[in-house]
This record gives structure tokens, sequence and C-alpha cells, in this order.
């Protein structure tokens, strides 16, 4: 114990030397915090400090974040702002697979701003992972916010689809992916991968091609004709 209560003045006294050096605005301090505070965490998580160090396996870090879809949240989002901090501290903690580390960071986030589409959405993806890519109620509650704030946001719809799929939803899946595909610009740099994905699910339910559908094309012939 007394180990552990050396640990944990330290933080505090490093906390108080740098409000005093800095002072660093309210927000800069609470991310501050929380990132010393979950590698104080995760020290006391993996072993004793008064112990000689071993190796140990982490608890979560056998299903790790897949880089590219990192970057497709990314891509998606909004790229400054004040989520830029809060998503940057939770995208390596996710990327190391510490998803629940991730969800502590971005409910402190949503907290902070609880009207920022990108929080909510990356809150969505860390709990997904953290279920093994199994959509939760959490998680759907923290997608469904995100498209209330932004509608227009192809976000929540392309990563919900995706934990959908792969909770063996498809049909859901497909409806999300294929209105976001009708809406999305010719030039969006998400549309061809999401066309790939919606060919996919196709193939495995049957749905109706993402290409012009029977009625529209039978009507095109029938102009050809005449």
């Amino acid at each position: 114990m007394a180990p552990l209560l050396f640990i944990g003045i330290i933080g505090l006294l490093a906390l108080i030397a740098v409000y005093v050096i800095a002072r660093p605005p309210m927000a800069g301090m609470q991310l501050l915090a929380a990132a010393l505070f979950l590698g104080i965490a995760g020290y006391v998580w993996q072993g004793q400090p008064s112990l000689e160090s071993a190796t140990k396996a982490p608890r979560e870090d056998v299903a790790e974040a897949d880089e590219a879809l990192i970057k497709t949240r990314s891509t998606m989002g909004e790229r400054f702002g004040d989520a830029q901090q809060w998503l940057i501290l939770a995208d390596a903690q996710s990327r190391q697979g510490k998803f629940t580390a991730a969800a502590t960071v971005l409910r402190n986030a949503v907290k902070e701003h609880p009207d920022n589409a990108d929080l909510w959405l990356a809150l969505a993806n860390a709990l997904v992972g953290h279920s093994d890519g199994l959509l939760t109620p959490a998680s759907q509650f923290a997608y469904q916010r995100a498209a209330d704030i932004a509608p227009d946001h192809p976000g929540p719809p392309f990563f919900m689809g995706l934990s959908l799929a792969q909770s063996g939803q498809l049909e859901e899946a497909r409806v999300l992916w294929k209105e976001l595909y009708d809406r999305s610009p010719e030039d969006a740099p998400w549309k061809a991968d999401l066309e790939t994905r919606l060919a996919r699910l196709d193939s495995m339910i049957g749905g109706v091609p993402i290409a012009p559908d029977a009625d529209d094309s039978r009507g095109d012939a029938e102009t050809r004709s005449e």
C-alpha cells in the first residue's frame, strides 16, 4: 500500500508543478490529469511497484484496434477543434487494444464537450472494441447520439453498420450503408470502400446490388428501345 501512496503523491505533485509553472487552461489540466492517472492506473494494474518487472500478458491487447478504421474515422470526422486532444489520447489507448482506458478518456471528453459528434463516435467505437466488435446498448446509444448531433456526418452510419454486420445483423447494416452510399459525394474518400463492403454484404444476403435499381434499368432499356 505504501508504494501506491507514494506514486499517488508523486502524481499530485507533478500536476501542481505543471499548474504553477505553465498555468494551462482548465481543459488542458483535465486532459493532463487523465493522461497522468491513466498511466499510474496502468502501472498499478499490471503489477506491484515494489516487485521486479516481469512479462505479463495484457488484459485487452488480444483484440488490437484496426489501424485502418482509426484512419477512416479521422478522415470522416472534423480534423480540428476541441475534440482533437482527447481523440489523440484515446486513439493511443485503442491502438494498444486498451479499449477500457480509451472509453474512460472519451466518457470524460463527452462530459466536457457533450455536443461533439466525433467524441461520441470515438466512444462508440471504443465500446465496440471492448465487446470484441459487437454492438451493445451503450455503443448503440453513443452512435445514435453522434448521429443526432451531426445528421450529415458519415461516421455514425458507417461504423454502426460495421458493428451491426459484425454482430450478424446484415440486413440492418446494409440499410445504413446503402443510405450513406446514396448521399455521399462521388469524390468522398470512403465511397469506394463502402461500395466494396456493400457488394460483399449483397453476396452474403442476396440483397439488391447497389448498381442502378432494377426498375431504373428497365426504364432506361425501354427509353433506348424507343
